[in-house]
């Protein structure tokens, strides 16, 4: 019982430290024997490795969602294109 009621207490205290851990924001860094405490328990606990995983992988996402590309000058001019003629011909710069 002692030893369930220490591994419960060790999840709390890892789930509290996950993120940062994961951030590595210099800002809010883990003192290294935390990092080490936190790896020691990533290690043996199934139930927190799969709570970093599925931040790593919802940080993963985030990550691409805020990347931007420019869109294709072909598709652009294209879509101008189809738009003067949509409107009676009147140009995308206002001629």
């Amino acid at each position: 019982m002692i030893k369930a009621a220490r591994m419960m207490l060790t999840c709390h205290w890892s789930a509290r430290r996950i993120q940062r851990y994961l951030d590595a924001d210099p800002s809010a860094p883990l003192e290294p024997q935390d990092i080490r405490r936190l790896e020691a328990h990533l290690a043996v606990c199934e139930k927190c490795r799969g709570a970093e995983q599925e931040l790593r992988q919802i940080n993963a996402a985030l990550s691409r969602w805020t990347v931007r590309t420019m869109p294709d000058p072909n598709s652009v001019e294209h879509v101008q294109e189809f738009l003067d003629r949509l409107t009676g011909g009147t140009t995308h710069d206002g001629t």
